[in-house]
């Protein structure tokens, strides 16, 4: 159950089209779930109030878990949401998931299920997700797909990196449009420095994995960012494009959204 769901069935209540009883029902229904495994065994249990506290359902990090637990995952999210998410997931999870959900997507390069059936996808506010280099891209594809899904109007800006500068100079304009930009990149990782330097709007560093040795499988990168002389940047785990999307989507939605004043 999400925020609008919660205020429609409050409405209701209010209206008198609900009894309390009824709506009391509906609301301990949705607390959580057990997922009963091929053991016989609870192995995950769903939170099915995340959207309502949190905006956006739980997501499914699929690394780690056979495919037949995400499969009934998904399934048992699905049964009070319209949207779920899985990250890190194989085409062999996804499988797991058609069996049960036929409309689930498979985004091959940003290791991404998604099933959406909402009948409009809000497309709020702005992000820009800008990748340093090309072998980025799995990364902030990630992370632009999660952002999108999660409700935000995403453009992407790939190969910008500080190599060529003028290709990120050329681009100001489209960062300045933006209420937060997601920075992705490894090597140095200097992107997110340069970006929060030219823009007054709040950066997302994403540290990626790519680079040659003495990059240490993006930690050259992160504490690149993590040192950064220029403000306003966040910076989040090593290839960690959901988490980035998390951050600027909870950036970019409207305050009434996030159940402020």
């Amino acid at each position: 159950m999400n925020q609008q769901q919660l205020l429609r069935l409050l409405e209701e209540v209010a209206d008198g089209h609900r009894a309390p009883a009824e709506a009391a029902v509906r609301l301990g229904s949705f607390g959580s779930a057990a997922v009963i495994g091929a053991t016989g065994q609870a192995e995950a249990r769903v939170d099915h109030q995340r959207a309502m506290r949190c905006g956006f359902p739980e997501v499914v990090f699929a690394e780690g878990k056979t495919p037949e637990q995400v499969g009934l995952i998904a399934q048992e999210i699905l049964q009070a949401s319209d949207v779920v998410i899985a990250t890190r997931a194989t085409s062999a999870h996804h499988q797991a998931v058609v069996a049960y959900e036929s409309d689930a997507r498979w985004f091959e390069a940003a290791r991404l299920i998604a099933v959406d059936r909402r009948e409009t996808r809000p497309a709020d506010g702005h992000i820009v997700v800008a990748s340093a280099g090309t072998s980025d891209i799995p990364i902030a594809e990630e992370a632009a797909i999660c952002a999108e899904l999660m409700g935000s109007r995403v453009t992407r800006l790939y190969d910008v990196g500080v190599a060529g500068l003028h290709r990120l100079l050329d681009e100001a304009e489209t960062l300045r449009s933006a209420r937060a930009v997601i920075a992705v990149a490894g090597m140095e990782g200097a992107l997110p420095s340069v970006i929060a330097g030219i823009v007054g709007i709040p950066v997302v560093a994403v540290p990626t994995s790519i680079g040659y040795g003495a990059s240490f499988g993006g930690v050259s990168a992160l504490l690149s960012m993590l040192n950064s002389c220029a403000g306003g940047i966040s910076v989040v785990n090593i290839d960690n494009g959901f988490g980035a999307a998390v951050v600027a989507t909870r950036i970019n939605r409207p305050a009434w959204e996030r159940g402020q004043r």
